[in-house]
């Protein structure tokens, strides 16, 4: 005579343990990624730049941001 097959329980308390533990660390899946954003078309690169000391001086004078506004006359005199 043959013998049944034995049954195991489907979770012993271990693997119950292990699958909650898993199930409150496992991070929450990612939406769909978005479409990527398309880069600017300008970009800004850090270059080394001789300039008379008045010229400095007069861009800094008004303040934080003066890197912008020299880069705001160099355009306009490069006609950008």
């Amino acid at each position: 005579m043959t013998k049944p097959p034995v049954r195991r329980r489907a979770l012993d308390p271990f693997s119950a343990a292990e699958a909650a533990f898993k199930s409150a660390t496992t991070p929450p899946a990612e939406p769909e990624a978005a479409p990527a954003r398309k880069a600017l078309p300008v970009t800004r690169e850090p270059v080394s730049l001789r300039l008379d000391s008045d010229v400095l001086a007069h861009f800094q004078d008004e303040g934080p941001g003066w890197q912008d506004r020299i880069n705001a006359a160099l355009r306009k005199a490069a006609g950008l």
